[in-house]
């Protein structure tokens, strides 16, 4: 038998693991990485910690599964998308910490880029918003801030990568420089039209394009990781951010299958086939896992704080000890009380777009107990992510295309039944959760699987997809219309 391993290296750990062909875990190994938080709105990681926690991890799955490298077929890589790496050419090492997708320091930067009037630009070539969340200004911050940054990278010195850039270096010795049109969709710098670094949106922020990675398709032979790290070359054949790996996990391919991710944040893409669709209701277009031309598109939304906001009741109000006791704490109560959380920590994400928002409980009373914040907190997963899919419909609409049929949905706090009746509940419409859940993982396996011959195409992939649960509405649809108008009430409340 062969096997496949994928590397999920995502915003709080780095994971391992070997899947058979029949899209099955067979091992799994997964190392934390550290936060660090230099100041309020910054999130670094240490570049180094997320490569020698990734190759730990390689060599505990392998050693789990009882194979050696020799029997991997190949791997895949997927990863926290739009955390920016710089490093030297000569010598492989970061010249300082990684700039983590969900930190602030760059929004100056884009203030700049919307009063020299190129937001309506940057969203035709891009597909994205002008945002602190997206690689291009990180960048320009470390060039502008960092030592003799700038300098050496204007001499052709210095590389810039997304984790998978960074991970595909490290892996190979060097020799490979590369990144998939699904994390480079993320930069702010790739035009998603002609697949190209926009020379124009390089200048504007002062990159030069040596620093910029070979794009290629997300299923494509890149090269080889070198046999001193696992015993045997292991050929990497599949790359795709984190949350256009789901997507292509939970067997998405056609135009309108949806699914939405719950991790520390809450990421809903629908895809859109070969239409670059572009947004009127605050999502944004990129490019989808490409097996091979034509290209592929998504509408995205993305939710800042989602799983989030249970390590926040957990270590921030101590309102539990462990993240699973969650459920049991919401399930007390029969609904919230009229509370409302709006987890607003990093500012607001789609559809709503407010950097400067921030988290807010409404709906207190003298009867108000801990058991009502947390089902409160629960409930903004659901809300945030209501918001996301009623965005898309409008967006569809507009466009003369059918609604989505249900929803897929995957990422750790998917477990939590009580969430996700709630979310059918506000969608009026399906949650399908998998029997595999690790749909990440399991996309960029498929993506290295399809390159190198265990699978024929995606058709056969579709057939591999089953379903755990389906959870269908059990509320009437007025119900859900008054719950997200009380929703947005709250929200206009964060922004003071």
């Amino acid at each position: 038998m062969t096997y496949l391993l994928a590397l999920d290296q995502g915003t709080t750990s780095s994971r391992s693991i070997v899947f058979n062909p029949q899209g099955q875990i067979v091992a799994m190994a997964q190392q934390e990485i550290t936060q660090i938080y230099p100041q309020p709105g910054w999130v670094e990681h240490d570049p180094l910690q997320i490569w020698q926690t990734q190759l730990a991890t390689m060599v505990e799955a392998l050693a789990k599964a009882g194979i050696s490298a020799s029997e991997l077929s190949g791997m895949g890589i997927t990863n926290q998308r739009e955390t920016t790496v710089v490093w030297h050419k000569s010598t492989g090492q970061p010249i300082c910490n990684a700039i983590v997708w969900q930190d602030r320091r760059a929004e100056p930067a884009c203030v700049a880029l919307r009063e020299q009037g190129l937001t309506d630009t940057i969203q035709a070539k891009t597909g994205l918003r002008v945002d602190a969340y997206f690689s291009g200004t990180k960048l320009q911050w470390i060039l502008d801030n960092v030592p003799h940054a700038r300098a050496q990278a204007e001499r052709g010195e210095l590389l810039f990568g997304t984790v998978d850039s960074w991970l595909m270096w490290q892996l190979s010795g060097g020799a490979v420089h590369a990144t998939d049109v699904s994390n480079a969709s993320r930069t702010m710098l790739f035009n998603i039209h002609t697949h190209q670094w926009d020379a124009d949106l390089l200048a504007a922020l002062r990159i030069p394009e040596s620093m910029m990675p070979t794009v290629k398709a997300s299923s494509a032979i890149y090269g080889q990781a070198r046999p001193e790290l696992l015993g045997h070359t292991v050929t990497i054949g599949g790359v795709a951010g984190d949350q256009q790996s789901a997507l292509f996990g939970q067997a998405c391919f056609q135009a309108g299958m949806a699914k939405n991710t719950y991790g520390t944040g809450c990421f809903m893409l629908m895809h859109t086939g070969g239409s670059a669709m572009q947004s009127h209701n605050g999502l944004i277009t990129t490019s989808a896992a490409q097996v091979h031309a034509p290209a592929q598109y998504a509408l995205e939304g993305s939710v800042f704080v989602g799983g989030a906001v249970v390590q926040w009741l957990r270590d921030g109000l101590g309102v539990i000890r462990h993240s699973h006791e969650v459920q049991a704490l919401a399930e007390s109560v029969p609904d919230s009380g009229g509370v409302m959380v709006v987890p607003a920590f990093t500012g607001l994400g789609a559809p709503y777009w407010k950097p400067d928002a921030r988290g807010a409980i409404t709906g207190l009373t003298r009867g108000s107990t801990a058991a009502h914040i947390a089902r409160a907190a629960l409930e903004s997963i659901a809300f945030q992510s209501a918001a996301l899919l009623q965005a898309m419909g409008r967006d569809l609409s507009q466009a003369g295309v059918a609604r989505v049929q249900e929803l897929r949905v995957d990422g750790g706090a998917c477990v939590n039944d009580l969430l996700m009746q709630i979310q059918a509940d506000l969608l009026g419409l399906d949650v399908v959760r998998p029997e595999v859940v690790e749909t990440t993982a399991l996309g960029a396996a498929y993506l290295a699987g399809l390159s190198t011959g265990v699978y024929a195409n995606t058709d056969e992939l579709s057939t591999l997809w089953r379903a755990e649960r389906r959870f269908s509405p059990q509320r009437q649809p007025h119900y859900a219309a008054e719950q997200m108008a009380l929703w947005e009430n709250a929200v206009r409340k964060t922004v003071l």
